[in-house]
């Protein structure tokens, strides 16, 4: 009796394990089950926002229908006068032709791009106005690797809109500039070069009082000097600058203070006679610079004057003496 007792006992133990077992099992499911259906319910949500947004885009895109017209005219002016500024850049020295007819060439492509779409919608006409800034950019920073007075007419034919990011003609601002330049002869070509005239140079002879004043003779001089005009340059490098002078007699000899009087050019180096520090702001400045004779007689006939400086002949002169 006792031996049947013991054989139900392990039975038992071994069904309640199946039952456990079975529990876990239901409550996985169950847990596996809440996942899903709350991984639904995030889906369904975000399709709806999804939704949302679409219907807001395409409304939007059905509100700038209307202005696409405008829009796209505003832009078609921009290419024009972006094309017109490049075919400008490539007419002057130092342009880098391949680069700007790169640019031309994407420029061009946007145009049958646009030409192409009946219909552009917010973000193509996002897309597209990034794409003019940035040519845009592209555009300025050649603008300014171009010779600096070419520049500035460049600069003032076309003037930054800065909303319709369309380039103005500032006619007035281009004229005053036209007008400087004339006025500046010899700068209309090297615009940092600085221009000497309107010189008076000859020879001086001492007076009773100890003073000095003109002569036409080479008997009797003490000094030999050239006064002029240096001329207004607003494009040329301002600052503390160095002037020289070389007079040079009728037998083709240079006359020097000293053996060490030679200065750089862009021709080379030159033998000076003298010469004179000022402070150049870029106004027109007055001077003059004297070369003593020491008791150095003289010859008759033409003497010649040349003025250098930053490294170029900026005037000459002569005159003569009996």
């Amino acid at each position: 009796m006792k031996e049947s007792t013991d054989t139900l006992e392990p039975q038992k133990k071994g069904n309640g394990a199946y039952i456990a077992i079975i529990l876990v099992l239901l409550l996985v499911i169950g847990f596996m089950f809440y996942l899903l259906s709350s991984s639904r319910s995030q889906t369904q949500e975000l399709q709806a926002k999804n939704d949302i947004l679409e219907a807001d885009m395409a409304g939007m895109n059905e509100m700038l229908s209307g202005y696409a017209g405008n829009i796209t005219n505003d832009f078609k002016t921009d290419f024009k006068n972006m094309l017109a500024t490049y075919d400008a850049l490539l007419l002057e020295k130092g342009a880098d032709k391949d680069e700007i007819n790169e640019q031309k060439a994407h420029i061009q492509e946007l145009q049958d791009k646009m030409a192409n779409s009946k219909n552009l919608s917010g973000s193509e006409i996002y897309a597209l106005k990034k794409e003019i800034e940035t040519l845009r950019t592209i555009m300025i920073g050649y603008v300014k690797q171009i010779d600096e007075l070419n520049t500035r007419n460049l600069m003032l034919e076309y003037n930054l809109d800065s909303t319709s990011t369309v380039l103005k003609s500032t006619k007035q601002d281009r004229d005053r500039l036209e007008n400087k330049t004339i006025e500046q002869d010899a700068t209309i070509g090297k615009a940092k070069k600085l221009q000497a005239y309107s010189f008076t140079s000859g020879a001086l002879r001492s007076k009773l009082n100890s003073t000095t004043t003109e002569s036409t003779k080479a008997r009797g001089a003490v000094q030999l000097m050239s006064s002029f005009t240096i001329g207004e340059n607003t494009v040329a490098s301002t600052g503390s600058k160095t002037v020289y002078m070389q007079i040079t007699d009728p037998n083709g000899k240079i006359f020097q203070s000293r053996s060490s009087n030679i200065t750089s050019t862009s021709s080379g180096d030159v033998s000076y006679t003298d010469k004179k520090d000022i402070s150049y702001t870029g106004a027109s400045v007055n001077l003059a610079i004297y070369y003593d004779l020491n008791g150095q007689d003289i010859d008759k006939g033409n003497y010649k004057v040349k003025i250098y400086c930053d490294g170029q002949m900026i005037g000459t002169d002569s005159f003569s003496l009996k």
